[in-house]
């Protein structure tokens, strides 16, 4: 399984803007808003801009998508379904619930790398039903982690327990990573940070001075690996503690 951290090239793509020979639909504007974001950030997104981006006026859009909510939510649909389409990851496990478990964190963790300006919207959007986390925002998604696991003797609350932990473990790291890639989670950040926070004297601080350069390395992909051994372990005990009778080993 790829664990290099490197983006993946997704076949999100609409057709090239401009040309007005292919017509517009609903999942064109969708991919168009995808691409948009992904150069422009989320900020710069507004219903004219994504037209000139398309080279239509922007209230065409309007025939596929109700106004730029809408267009979020579809955005957002979207990108989650990359991960049907990930040949890394499986709807339902193949060899084991941990071997399925790690696939889909790391298909999650691709969408966030291929797309950081629109992870933090994967991460904050109301899901469809409040028993829905991000950023597994998909009942099917959902279904399938509870089958894996339930199928694999985690009792009911178990299971559940692990969904809560998982995507909590999910959310952390993963906004946490994109945000050191310069990606505002929301729009108060600021992704230059202070503006005088890399001229600030560290003489007052002479072991963070001399640590600095360890400090500064990217050690995001190995600490994600870890994290993620560290929840598989913490999840195979909880899966010894709620054994139910005759459950599959």
């Amino acid at each position: 399984m790829p664990t290099d951290g490197q983006p993946h090239t997704r076949a999100l793509r609409a057709s090239p803007p401009g040309t007005g020979r292919t017509p517009l639909d609903r999942r064109r504007v969708l991919a168009a808003a995808v691409e948009f974001i992904d150069e422009h950030g989320l900020e710069a997104l507004t219903m004219r801009r994504m037209g000139a981006h398309l080279g239509v006026e922007g209230m065409a859009l309007y025939r596929h998508v109700a106004g730029r909510e809408d267009l979020l939510d579809g955005v957002v649909e979207l990108v989650v379904d990359e991960l049907y389409g990930d040949p890394e990851v499986y709807l339902a496990p193949e060899h084991g619930w941990q071997d399925y478990l790690q696939r889909l964190a790391h298909g999650v963790r691709r969408i966030a790398l291929d797309h950081p300006a629109l992870f933090p919207l994967i991460a904050t959007r109301p899901p469809a039903a409040p028993w829905v986390r991000p950023p597994l925002r998909s009942l099917r998604w959902l279904e399938s982690f509870l089958e894996a696991l339930t199928g694999h003797g985690f009792s009911d609350e178990a299971a559940v327990a692990a969904y809560r932990a998982y995507t909590s473990f999910l959310l952390g790291h993963l906004l946490l990573e994109v945000s050191q890639r310069g990606v505002p989670i929301t729009a108060l950040d600021d992704p230059e940070g202070a503006p005088d926070a890399g001229e600030r004297s560290l003489a007052e601080y002479p072991l963070v001075r001399r640590l600095a350069p360890l400090l500064s390395e990217d050690e995001s992909a190995a600490e994600f690996e870890e994290s993620l051994e560290n929840l598989l372990e913490r999840l195979q005990r909880v899966l010894r503690e709620s054994r139910r009778p005759g459950s599959t080993p």
